[in-house]
Parts: structure tokens; sequence; C-alpha cells
């Protein structure tokens, strides 16, 4: 009687396993790593610097266009306000920084108002941003 031998099988597939393992945990690491800037869609012409350093990424931005309205949080925020929600957002920030992105037209005495009410809602480090400090556009 013939007898069938069972032919030993040879894996020749490569196991993809641990690389989609390392795959995901790359992205993983990279995603929570890095920080995300979100600036505001507003056209400014910003003013130039010859001490200008890059500013933080961890900054509560506030910014004024051409036209005197102000912005916080990417919100059109009143200036009678801009001090209490200040206030709030410091309150909840580690890093107790405001940065005032201002058009070059806005009338200096409104940009003052801005940087004081910064001040008297509890900021630390208050600046205001040139073209080199908050980057082209």
């Amino acid at each position: 009687m013939l007898r069938r031998r069972p032919q030993a099988s040879a894996e020749t597939g490569v196991d993809l396993t641990p690389m989609i393992d390392m795959t995901f945990i790359l992205l993983i690491f990279f995603m929570v790593s890095t920080t995300f800037v979100k600036d505001l869609e507003v056209d400014l012409e910003r003013p130039g610097a010859q001490s200008a350093t890059k500013a933080s990424g961890q900054a509560i931005r506030v910014y004024i266009d051409r036209k005197g309205e102000t912005y916080l949080d990417g919100q059109p925020v009143r200036s009678w306000v801009i001090q209490s929600r200040l206030r709030d957002l410091l309150g909840t920030s580690t890093r107790k920084a405001v940065l005032v992105v201002a058009d070059a037209a806005v009338p200096a005495q409104q940009l003052i108002d801005v940087v004081d009410a910064a001040r008297l809602a509890g900021a630390e480090d208050v600046g205001v941003a040139t073209v080199a400090e908050a980057g082209e556009g």
C-alpha cells in the first residue's frame, strides 16, 4: 500500500505584523509630539524690526486687523471684553504669554489699549509681533 508522505511546509512569507505595529507607534509618537499653531486667516501687513526673534507657539495670540477689528482665539471680540477673555484663557494656560499681532496701519493707541488689557488680565509676557516673529501672512 502506498502512503502519502506529509510534505514539510516551509514558511516562505514574511510576517508584517511587527512592522505595522512599529509604523503605528511612530505615527502616534509624531502626532502627539507635534505642536500645532493655529494662525487666524486675517490679512495683516505687520511691521518689521531688526531685533525680532521667533515667538513661542504657546503664546495666546490677539489679532488686530487694519480696520481695527480685534480677534482672540479666532473669534471677533470687542475691546471692552478682551481683558476678561484673556483672564479666562491665561487662567488655564501654563505659560502666561500673550502675543499681539497687529497690522502696521493700526493706531498706536489701540495697540497700547490691547497690550494694557493683556497685562491687566495677568499676562507675564506681552509682545507685539513683527513679520519675523509671527511669520509671513
